[in-house]
C-alpha cells in the first residue's frame, strides 16, 4: 500500500485485525520489550503503546512480527519488487522482453527521490532526547536504545541522495558517559555504509553529518535493512516498495530531513571521538559488551505532530528481526546465488544467531579424482561465500554438493546436517581459518571482532548410518555427568564445567582413551556443553547451544585427532565444545518479576 505516513499504516493494519492498543500505561523499563516478547511468540498483531510512562509520545511495536503480515503490508508492490530486484542482477531480461518488464520500469523511475520545500520544516516541532521514550528492553542493558532507526549518511566525495546510505544500527540515547540531551551512541562496524562515510570524512578531517530517521512509511525501515545490489539506493528501493517516493528536505542547519518520518535526530560524529556503548541484549541471544564506539553529537530531535515511536525487541532468535530476514529473502529470492557462480542456495541459520552458521549447496562438476567424488568445485564456492558482505562474519559453514541430492533443503536443519554427516570424511573436508575476523557481537572468539572460521564440505556417497540411539555398551569418562542424542549421530554430552585449556585438553585425552579404540562410525559429532538435556532438548536448541558458545580454532577437538602437513583431521568423531567459558557474553534472561506483571495484561489481550 502507498501509505503517507506510519499513522496510515497504523489505521490500516487495525481496521484490518492486525493491530492490537494497549491504553494502559506501561513502563518503558523491561515492561513494553516483555509484553512484545509474548505478543510475537503468541504471532499476535502489532502493538500500539498508547501511554508510555514518562514520555507523551505513543509507541508501536511488531510491526513486522509475521511474514503474513509483512506481505499485507506490502501487497499492492510485493509483486514488481521481486521483479525490479531480478533486473538488477539479470538486466538483459529487459532488453529480451521490454513489455514484459515496463512496469518495473515504470516502478524504479517512480521511486526516485523527490526533494520538497525546505519549509516542510514546520511539520516538526522539536523536543529532547530525554522526552523520547527511553526503552530498555533487557535488564543488564546499558541504557535505553533506539532499535528501528533508519541512519542516513552521505558519502564526503560524492553528496547527495543518490550515493548516501540509509541503514539501520543501533543507538544508545542515555547511560553509560553521555551526556543527557547532548549526545547518543552509534553501534555499526566499520566496513558497514556508515562506516565507510565515516573514513572519508575522517580523511578529511570532517564530521560527518548524521540523520536519524524513526517511523515514517513501513518501507523506510525495510529499506534500511536490505542487502541490495550495488548501484541501488535504499531511498529509491524505500520509494518503489511503499509506493510513494522518498520525500526529503534540509533543515535550517543542512541537515537531510525525512519529511514522511515521525522523529528525525540530526547530529555530527566527529573524527576518532568515541565513548562506551553498551551493554545490549542482541540478536545472538547474549548481550553485547561495553566498547568505544562513535559518538554523536546532537544538533536537534524533531518530531510530527501525531508522532508514533517504532521499536522492536532483539533477543536469542527467533524475533521480529527473523520475520524481516523472511521478508527479505521473499524479495531477493535466488539474488545471492547468480553473484557466486555455482551456487544453488544459502541459508544463515537464524536459530543460530544467522551469522555463526551458514549452511549452502554448490555445484560439484569437477572431475572425480581417482573415480572418487570428493568435494573440489564446493571448496572453491566456499571461500567466494566467506568473502561475501555479511556472509563474510560466518563461523561455521556447511556445504554440500547439488549432484547428491537435488532435492535437498538449506532451510530444513535437521535434513541439512544428517545430509552432511552422513557424508563428511573428518580426516580430510574440514578447512579452518584461523585468526581472522568475525561478527563484532559474537564474544566465542579470542577477542572483539577476533577468531576463526571452519568450512566443512561433503561430497559423494553416503559414508555411515548415523546413530538414533546409543548402543548398551558405550560408555564415557567418569568426568562426563550423562549424555543424549540430539539429533541422528549428534551426541549432546554434559561436561565438567570449563575451566582451562588446559583441563579441557585432559579432558579430551580421557574420552580418547576410552573412546579412541571403539567403533563410533555412527556418531560422527560430539558436542560438550553445559546442560546435555536443554541442548538436546529441539534442533534449535541444539544449533543455538553449539554455534554460538565455540570458535573453531580453539574449541574443535576430535577423537584420533591428527595434523598432516598443517591439516588437521580426525579418524573418529568430531568434537564441538560448546561449553560456556569465562569470556562469553552473558546469555539474555527475563525479569521474573516483570514477567509476573504483565501476565494478566497478555492473557486478556490474548484472550
Amino acid at each position: 500500500m502507498g501509505y503517507k505516513s506510519l499513522q496510515d499504516c497504523i489505521t490500516d493494519l487495525e481496521k484490518h485485525g492486525h493491530l492490537i492498543r494497549i491504553k494502559k500505561e506501561v513502563d518503558p523499563y523491561l515492561e513494553m520489550a516483555a509484553i512484545h516478547l509474548r505478543m510475537f511468540e503468541a504471532k499476535g498483531p502489532a502493538i500500539l503503546f498508547e501511554k508510555v510512562k514518562g514520555s507523551k509520545f505513543p509507541a508501536l511495536s511488531n510491526l513486522f512480527g509475521t511474514l503474513e503480515r509483512s506481505e499485507f503490508i506490502f501487497r499492492d508492490t510485493l509483486p514488481q519488487i521481486k521483479t525490479l530486484v531480478s533486473l538488477k542482477n539479470d538486466p538483459l531480461k529487459a532488453v529480451k522482453s521490454p513489455f514484459k518488464y515496463t512496469g518495473s520500469a515504470l516502478t524504479a523511475f517512480s521511486a526516485l527521490p523527490k526533494k520538497v520545500s525546505n519549509s516542510r520544516i514546520k511539520d516538526f516541532a522539536k523536543t529532547t532526547i530525554s522526552a523520547l521514550p527511553q526503552i530498555v528492553n533487557w535488564p543488564l542493558d546499558g541504557g535505553p536504545f533506539v532499535t528501528m532507526p533508519q541512519v542516513y549518511t552521505e558519502d564526503a566525495d560524492q553528496p547527495g541522495i543518490m550515493n548516501a546510505n540509509l541503514g539501520m544500527y543501533r543507538i544508545q540515547l542515555g547511560g553509560n558517559e553521555y551526556i543527557e540531551n547532548e549526545e547518543i551512541g552509534l553501534h555499526y562496524q566499520l566496513h558497514r555504509g556508515i562506516g565507510v562515510h565515516q573514513s572519508k570524512a575522517n580523511a578529511k578531517g570532517q564530521p560527518l553529518k548524521v540523520s536519524i530517521f524513526i517511523g515514517g512509511p513501513p518501507s523506510h525501515p525495510v529499506a534500511a535493512v536490505m542487502p541490495l545490489p550495488e548501484g541501488l539506493s535504499e531511498m529509491t528501493f524505500a520509494g518503489a516498495l511503499g509506493k510513494r517516493r522518498f520525500r526529503y528536505f534540509h533543515d535550517p542547519e543542512g541537515f537531510v530531513i525525512s519529511a514522511d518520518a515521525d522523529f528525525v535526530i540530526t547530529g555530527e560524529v566527529h573524527p576518532h571521538v568515541n565513548k562506551p556503548e553498551g551493554p545490549f541484549g542482541d540478536h545472538l541471544g547474549y548481550y553485547s559488551l561495553t566498547h568505544p564506539f562513535p559518538l554523536m553529537k546532537v544538533h536537534n530531535v524533531y518530531h510530527k505532530k501525531d508522532a508514533v515511536w517504532s521499536f522492536t525487541v532483539v533477543g536469542r532468535p527467533p524475533q521480529e528481526d527473523t520475520s524481516f530476514g523472511a521478508l527479505i529473502h521473499e524479495i531477493t529470492g535466488s539474488a545471492l546465488p547468480k553473484e557466486i557462480p555455482g551456487l544453488h542456495a544459502v541459508n544463515a541459520v537464524d536459530a543460530a544467531g544467522v551469522h555463526p552458521l551458514l549452511f549452502a549447496i554448490g555445484s560439484e562438476r569437477y572431475t572425480p579424482f581417482l573415480n572418487e567424488r570428493r568435494p573440489q568445485e564446493i571448496l572453491t564456492i566456499a571461500n567466494h561465500i566467506l568473502g561475501k558482505n555479511q556472509l563474510s562474519l560466518a563461523k561455521y559453514l556447511f556445504i554440500a554438493a547439488k549432484e547428491d541430492d537435488p532435492l535437498l533443503d538449506v532451510n530444513d536443519i535437521g535434513g541439512f546436517l544428517k545430509h552432511i554427516l552422513e557424508r563428511v570424511d573428518f580426516t580430510r573436508d574440514l578447512h579452518f581459518y584461523t585468526r581472522t575476523t568475525i561478527d563484532t557481537l559474537d564474544y566465542s572468539g579470542s577477542g572483539l571482532n577476533s577468531g576463526s572460521k571452519v568450512a566443512i564440505a561433503a561430497a559423494g556417497e553416503v559414508k555411515r548410518s548415523l546413530w538414533n540411539v546409543v548402543p548398551a555398551e558405550f560408555a564415557l569418562p567418569g568426568e562426563f555427568a550423562g549424555y543424549k542424542i540430539a539429533i541422528n549421530g549428534v551426541l549432546a554430552i554434559t561436561a565438567p564445567a570449563y575451566t582451562s585449556d588446559l583441563d579441557t585438553n585432559e579432558q579430551i585425552k580421557a574420552l580418547n582413551s576410552t573412546l579412541g579404540p571403539k567403533d563410533l562410525s555412527g556418531l560422527p559429532l560430539m558436542v560438550l556443553c553445559d546442560d546435555a538435556e536443554f541442548t538436546a532438548a529441539n534442533i534449535n536448541n541444539l544449533v543455538w547451544v553449539t554455534f554460538t558458545r565455540s570458535n573453531p580454532s580453539h574449541d574443535i577437538y576430535g577423537i584420533n585427532s591428527f595434523i598432516e602437513h598443517k591439516h588437521w583431521g580426525c579418524h573418529g568423531p568430531f568434537i564441538i565444545d560448546a561449553r560456556k567459558k569465562p569470556h562469553h557474553a552473558p546469555e539474555l534472561i527475563k525479569d521474573e518479576e516483570v514477567e509476573k506483571r504483565i501476565d494478566g495484561l497478555v492473557e486478556r489481550i490474548l484472550r
